[in-house]
């Protein structure tokens, strides 16, 4: 419920696994981490949708992923588990091995993770270490950034990416984003004096607050 799962990735990963259609078996971290008690609640809310918040927040999924990989269950400071996960995936080489399903939604472009899990859980099951599959999770991200662009650039022919977010604090990301754009022939634009997490966001509300005050 709200703040909760940012403090506690674990249920963040809890949450897609359901939403993906992944039993909560005992054998994953997040699952192996939370109480019978916690997991029964947690399931009543997810099911009635009690006292939870819908997200669209990539910070989020790389909480889920860090917890379902076991590098993080418990959050002492914001970023702590997306952290983690792109300490690790620094240690291996990345490959386009998990995918996002890329659909349209009222108009708008909806990145579904379910196939992306159900990949993942798999790996883990196979044994393959957190270093790799971080790696992996990376690129899927990084490439799902680039087909995005390409079907936005067939729309409407504008050859131009900005990146934004806090999620493009994360450099390994941010390196593979930049690079497999610029090699799809898109100009890439990114932050250099302006922090592209909340003290960009902060700034630009300030910008837009002055245009709004009468001259």
């Amino acid at each position: 419920g709200g703040d909760a799962a940012v403090r506690y990735p674990h249920r963040m990963a809890l949450a897609h696994l359901r939403a993906a259609g992944i039993v909560w078996d005992p054998s994953l971290p997040p699952v192996a981490v939370a109480s019978s008690t916690e997991l029964r609640i947690l399931e009543r809310q997810l099911s009635t949708g009690f006292a939870t918040v819908r997200t669209t927040s990539m910070g989020r999924l790389f909480d889920a992923v860090a917890s379902l990989v076991g590098l993080c269950h418990h959050a002492e400071f914001e970023g702590e588990a997306a952290m983690a996960l792109e300490a690790a995936a620094s240690e291996c080489v990345e490959s386009p091995r998990y995918r996002f399903d890329l659909r349209e939604v009222a108009s708008a472009w909806v990145f579904d993770p379910a196939p992306l899990f159900a990949d993942l859980v798999a790996d883990l099951a196979r044994g393959m270490s957190v270093a790799q599959i971080s790696a992996h999770f990376h690129a899927a991200v990084a490439l799902s950034i680039v087909d995005l662009s390409k079907r936005a650039r067939t729309q409407t022919g504008i050859q131009t990416v900005a990146l934004s977010g806090g999620v493009f604090q994360n450099v390994k990301l941010l390196a593979l984003a930049v690079g497999w754009l610029e090699r799809a022939g898109f100009v890439v634009l990114t932050h250099r004096r302006v922090p592209p997490n909340d003290g960009g966001l902060a700034l630009g509300q300030a910008v837009i607050a002055a245009y709004g005050e009468s001259p």
